[in-house]
């Protein structure tokens, strides 16, 4: 399997996905360690990853930001435009993107990928669109679980365990 994009939902995925303010109305996200290394592992191996989001926040940005991502939608919970625009911006087919979210409204682009993926606390309709579904909770580090099963079947992983003296 040859994949050049890994895209992924955030709030469910790279989160638990509570919303948590504080007195003053500002937006406080957690975010797993587990996830940032997987992603930074995806980039070592040439594979991109970005992010397509219904929702808009600071705390997500910055640690986008933190991580050097520049494929970063959010906003907007029209993902199936967004994944076609992206798509046609790296010239890429369905088969060589894979895609992890935990919701009805991922569910148009879970169907079109050639890899799909769903945190074990996902929406059960959305489960039904995986192709894995991960024994990770979003936000509990299902991302990096993903990732791996990428960097295994794409014969990457071996090499980067390696690279840990693993």
């Amino acid at each position: 399997m040859n994949i050049k994009l890994f895209l992924s939902d955030i709030d469910g995925v790279l989160t638990d996905g509570k919303l948590y303010y504080t007195k003053n109305g500002e937006e406080i996200k957690a975010f797993n360690v587990l996830d940032g290394l997987g992603i930074k592992l995806l980039q070592d191996a040439n594979i991109k990853f970005g992010v397509i989001s219904g929702r808009h926040s600071e705390a997500l940005i910055n640690r986008l930001k933190e991580l050097k991502i520049d494929i970063i939608y959010t906003g907007n919970h029209n993902k199936l435009d967004i994944y076609n625009k992206i798509k046609e911006d790296f010239a890429l087919e369905d088969i060589e993107i894979c895609y992890m979210g935990d919701d009805l409204v991922d569910i148009p682009i879970l169907k079109r990928v050639g890899l799909s993926f769903a945190p074990s606390n996902a929406h059960d309709y959305a489960k039904r669109f995986c192709k894995y579904i991960t024994k990770r909770k979003g936000g509990d580090g299902a991302l990096r679980e993903a990732i791996e099963h990428v960097l295994d079947i794409t014969g990457q992983l071996p090499h980067i365990l390696k690279s840990f003296d693993v």
